[in-house]
């Protein structure tokens, strides 16, 4: 049933952070897709099954709010949210916390389902919306 969340861990590497030793704004793009690879794996129809039928996920778009900082080394907490059934566009929910708990980042990401062969939108796999229905 949805509203479905899922929670990972991730711990803050140098390679993460700027001069300032936080993340480097242009990093949570990674931790979001961590976030949501992780969501789909746990639903049980991970990325890799999904492009070995056909269908990739680009990003349509992403909005972000940063909250808070987080500093190198942080294991911090991705909790991503999936809170209506997919069509064409599937959209994550995404809150990332650092180690004290603290919400430090928000997010919407938008990807849409494409055919690998045509390269045109398609719907949703009815094998995910199996899985989702079943929740």
């Amino acid at each position: 049933m949805l509203p479905f969340t899922s929670k990972t861990t991730y711990r803050v590497t140098y390679a993460d952070t700027d001069q300032m030793g936080v993340i480097y704004y242009g990093n949570y793009g990674r931790l979001l897709e961590i976030g949501r690879t992780e969501m789909i794996r746990e639903l049980g129809m991970p990325y890799i099954e999904l492009e070995k039928s056909g269908i990739v996920m680009p990003v349509y778009s992403v909005e972000s709010r940063y909250r808070n900082v987080i500093g190198y080394d942080e294991l911090v907490t991705i909790e991503t949210t999936l809170k209506e059934m997919p069509a064409a566009r599937i959209e994550f929910f995404t809150r990332i916390f650092n180690e004290k708990g603290i919400l430090a980042h928000e997010a919407k990401t938008v990807l849409v389902f494409l055919s690998m062969e045509t390269n045109r939108p398609v719907r949703a796999p009815e094998r995910l919306l199996e899985i989702i229905r079943n929740l």
